[in-house]
């Protein structure tokens, strides 16, 4: 897994890139986790609850940085669910930026940038 999210991030964005995109993933993952929450306890252990649980597991994943691309297409999905059962406008917008966080990747302050990163290798030379 590490060499294919290398591939899909050339780089994990630092300082105000990655603060904007470290925004952006409270920005989507707060409210998933809280809305997920409050309609699981609503619903009970039932398969109703199936879509709120993966809007959890979505949240929790953007929030963390944790295998964002998996992340942010649940997050999609988990909106355009909800705009098929006629929610309004907002969950296509938070379905939009679910996608943007897959195809920009979590930027430097997350999990992802720890585990798959670009390594730093500092290289001495030695003079005889």
């Amino acid at each position: 897994m590490n060499n294919h999210m290398q591939r899909l991030y050339t780089t994990f964005p630092n300082e105000w890139p990655g603060a904007g995109l470290l925004l952006l993933r409270l920005a989507e993952g707060i409210p998933s986790v809280l809305e997920g929450t409050l309609r699981t306890l609503s619903s009970g252990a039932t398969i109703a609850a199936l879509p709120y649980a993966a809007d959890i597991v979505s949240g929790l994943l953007l929030i963390m940085g944790f295998w964002t691309p998996i992340g942010g297409l649940l997050q999609a999905l988990v909106e355009l669910s909800s705009v098929l059962a006629g929610a309004g406008y907002e969950h296509i917008i938070r379905g939009m930026i679910g996608v943007s966080l897959a195809m920009l990747g979590p930027g430097a302050w997350s999990v992802d940038a720890r585990l798959f990163g670009r390594k730093r290798i500092d290289v001495t030379v030695l003079k005889d």
